[in-house]
């Protein structure tokens, strides 16, 4: 193998996912994700081309330097058209695949890592088979051995060696039994992943919300113990009864790899079910792990929902999901590198508050230069200019507004790379404990999301209506003019509630404001800190913000006090005075009426005068 980077083509249906992974491998110089697809005629298309312009290049010297690279690697999804009848399989397509090109290596991800789906895999001609949930790190060296020609797979779960399969070989499955289990196993753990957002989300207030939130729930109980029975696979379900358990569906399988690299913290575990499950494992991880679990942490975060569901308009917004997932990928990816340069440099923990603020200020600069491109330019009044430069021309007010007020770098630096306690509600908690390790996911999310935030706020400040820039960037629902206007004065009309009421709220109430990734989106709490020195340092109207709120403090309680007595008067007043009267009156009334019914009653009625008879007259 010569010295040049794997090429490496993902087949995925979601693109987060690809995403998620392209950015992690090609953060190793090895590897190299040369070419993305959804489908299975897509990934042909690709293959076939690729090979075609390779073997021109064999014929043709002049086109060798710039023929584009054989492919080393197909990493495909075995759930590849499970949503889609009329889509390639993943079994098929992987088939297809080792028809075509009998030497490229196929490796075959699944969600499960079940024996028969890992049978049916290796039917059809896989080379490798692994989890989509697998570490990172233990990823990366399958895909080595498989590239290398070695066989590839994971071990099998530690709980099938508990049951008797020696005695005799399970059955391999067809392709039509095995997609079947696979569609089972794949819908139950999106079943399970929606009923464990349920359970994140917090309670509701009105009985009506949670009358609605338990029937959400009954329909996914309902639904699962349907899809178990519409797919069910009875000469199999000895092998993957324990995947059909609602306790342990959204689980991968425990390896032995697996449960090592829950002790690192160094599993990507897709679903918030297992995180819960695999907690008290990875939370006795060793000091010097401790960083790669809260980033993993993170790095799981953004592979849900990132809409904004706080009340607050952020910079990020006007971006398109895939765009704002990017950005904030490459947030997290430069803070690690950031720190690993910290880690070479030797810094010490007292160096850390001085040190922290360039460190953000250098991770502003090479995400801009990352997410827009060194010498991306845009033509503005028939001249090109560079977006990286007129950014950059901003990062005064950018440091001001938004980097430097990120709360509680200094800590969390320290508490990544020195395994520092950190400060939860006034007491210190070791690095290593389950609250240590929540709570500087809160920080690290608050910091990646404030840092996109700054990212942004240039460009709309500058490039904001920049036909380019809109198109590749920002929201459909955001394209137009006005709009973008009516965002940007959101946004100044937010800068400045937060510096003349918001901010001197939170310095006198002792808290920080944090924005942090639920399963919602992003939305925004507070976490308790002393703030006795900026409180001190308050002055002008933001200190007249705090004395007014000091001041209904003082006066709120007497006034309540006040209004309730005086409400209580007034009842007094009304229900035995007013209402006494009224009733007194209403009593005389009803009084004469009774009285005149009965005058007109007991008078003698005069007797009517009888008409006299007629007579019949036939002849009228």
């Amino acid at each position: 193998m010569s010295d040049r980077p794997l090429q490496l083509v993902l087949v995925d249906e979601d693109p987060v996912f690809r995403l998620g992974l392209r950015v992690w491998l090609e953060q190793l110089n090895e590897f190299q994700v040369v070419a993305e697809a959804s489908t299975g005629a897509e990934t042909l298309d690709i293959l076939r081309s690729r090979r075609q312009s390779f073997e021109r290049s064999l014929d043709q010297p002049e086109l060798r330097a710039v023929a584009a690279q054989p492919i080393d690697l197909v990493i495909l999804d075995l759930g590849l058209g499970a949503g889609d009848p009329e889509a390639m399989p993943g079994l098929r397509l992987c088939q297809q695949i080792k028809t075509e090109f009998v030497q490229l290596p196929v490796l075959v991800l699944s969600a499960q890592l079940e024996p028969v789906l890992q049978a049916a895999a290796a039917q059809v001609g896989a080379d490798g088979y692994g989890a989509r949930g697998m570490p990172v790190r233990q990823l990366a060296q399958l895909i080595r051995r498989v590239a290398a020609g070695e066989p590839g797979r994971l071990p099998l779960p530690e709980r099938q060696s508990r049951c008797d399969f020696s005695a005799e070989p399970p059955a391999i499955p067809g392709p039509l039994t095995a997609m079947r289990i696979s569609l089972r196993l794949s819908a139950m753990q999106q079943i399970d992943q929606t009923l464990a957002d349920l359970e994140t989300i917090a309670q509701p207030r009105y009985w009506i919300n949670r009358a609605i939130v338990d029937g959400k729930r009954r329909e996914l109980r309902a639904a699962r113990w349907l899809v178990g029975q519409l797919w069910a696979t009875p000469r199999f379900d000895d092998l993957t009864r324990r995947t059909d358990t609602p306790d342990s569906a959204a689980w991968l399988p425990r390896s032995e790899s697996e449960s090592q690299s829950r002790q690192t913290g160094t599993a990507l575990l897709p679903l918030p079910s297992a995180l819960v499950a695999a907690a008290p494992g990875r939370f006795q991880a060793d000091p010097a792990d401790v960083q790669a679990t809260v980033f993993e942490g993170v790095f799981r975060k953004l592979q849900r929902r990132l809409e904004n569901v706080s009340d607050v308009p952020l910079e990020i917004d006007i971006l398109r999901v895939e765009k704002k997932r990017e950005l904030l990928y490459i947030v997290l990816r430069q803070l690690e590198d950031r720190l690993e340069d910290l880690r070479h440099s030797q810094v010490q923990p007292g160096q850390l508050p001085e040190r922290s603020r360039p460190v953000l200020e250098d991770l502003w600069d090479t995400v801009v230069i990352e997410f827009f491109g060194k010498y991306y330019t845009v033509q503005i009044s028939g001249v090109e200019e560079a977006v990286v430069s007129l950014i950059q021309q901003e990062k005064p007010i950018v440091k001001a507004e938004i980097l430097e007020p990120i709360p509680l770098v200094p800590s969390l630096l320290g508490h990544w790379l020195f395994q520092e306690p950190l400060l939860i509600d006034g007491a210190p908690y070791l690095a290593t404990t389950p609250e240590a390790i929540r709570h500087s996911e809160i920080l690290l999310e608050n910091l990646i999301i404030q840092v996109g935030n700054a990212v942004m706020q240039p460009l709309l400040n500058r490039l904001s209506d920049v036909e380019p820039i809109k198109k590749s960037l920002y929201s459909r629902r955001l394209m137009s003019s006005r709009e973008i206007e009516r965002f940007r004065n959101e946004l100044a009309w937010r800068y400045r509630w937060d510096q003349w009421v918001a901010q001197p709220k939170a310095i006198f109430e002792s808290r920080y404001r944090l924005f942090i990734l639920t399963a919602a989106g992003i939305t925004e709490t507070s976490v308790y800190a002393p703030r006795r020195d900026e409180l001190n340092q308050l002055s002008g109207l933001q200190w007249a913000t705090t004395l007014a709120f000091e001041a209904r403090d003082a006066l709120a309680p007497r006034v309540r006090a006040a209004i309730a007595f005086v409400g209580s008067g007034l009842v007094y007043v009304l229900t035995e005075v007013v209402g006494r009267g009224i009733g007194l009156v209403g009593r005389g009334i009803l009084k004469g009426v009774g009285s005149a019914w009965q005058d007109s009653r007991g008078r003698p009625r005069r007797p009517r005068d009888r008409e006299p008879e007629r007579k019949f007259n036939e002849w009228e």
